[in-house]
């Protein structure tokens, strides 16, 4: 019998729901997975959707994660402030095999000094951000630099575990999950990136992400004090 796979997500209020359910849905079909979601106590966690996760375990007694996954959202900014959830991340990190983001989850990785000289991504509009965690601004839907893997901004997170999916259990496994769940995007509109979006729909989320910019910034320098 082979060994489980132990896929650890980790949990913070205010968590993009996405950034979670979608890498949750895929790489729960890994062949073996066992999947953990892991906080800092058992109370349901808000995210930032209506929607409530329940934890499986806490960070004290959460086994060690063969992959280990943090979702983004605006509830990193408290997340890379819980000196908690920065321990059970150090430590989970030493022993995985790979280390992983979705959207702005990458910062967590980045304050507990996992992305330092590392190719890394993240949403769109927090990009440039990377360098103060010291990380290679990389944009692309995912990134991969060693066992390191990040995925951009939300919905990238679906093709960074179908990327992560394919060197784990194989291409033709993630190809036939992804018949199965019959993921083949054909959005409506094609704004779904800075490049595409007209000028004046850009310049409003781009404003829109800019007012909380500069707090951001700060969050990040005293935690890589």
């Amino acid at each position: 019998m082979s060994k489980p796979i132990h896929v650890v997500f980790v949990l913070f209020p205010n968590v993009t729901q996405l950034d979670f359910t979608g890498p949750l849905q895929v790489l729960s079909r890994l062949p073996g997975a066992e999947v953990h979601l892991a906080a800092r106590d058992m109370r349901p966690v808000e995210t930032d959707a209506v929607l409530t996760l329940n934890p499986t375990c806490t960070f004290t007694d959460c086994p060690q994660a063969d992959v280990l996954c943090v979702p983004g959202g605006f509830g990193v900014d408290g997340a890379v402030k819980d000196a908690a959830l920065m321990r059970f991340v150090k430590a989970q990190a030493e022993h995985a095999q790979y280390i992983t983001s979705v959207c702005t989850g990458a910062f967590v990785l980045g304050a507990a000094g996992l992305l330092q000289g590392r190719r890394a991504t993240t949403h769109w509009a927090y990009h440039d951000l990377l360098a103060l965690v010291s990380a290679e601004p990389v944009k692309a839907r995912v990134v991969r630099d060693g066992n390191i893997f990040t995925g951009g901004g939300v919905t990238a997170g679906i093709d960074f575990a179908f990327t992560l999916m394919a060197e784990i259990a194989g291409e033709e496994h993630a190809r036939k999950i992804q018949l199965g769940l019959e993921y083949d995007p054909a959005p409506p509109f094609d704004a779904g990136a800075p490049e595409k979006a007209s000028p004046e729909i850009h310049g409003a989320m781009k404003g829109f992400y800019d007012a909380r910019a500069d707090e951001f910034r700060e969050i990040l320098r005293r935690s890589m004090a």
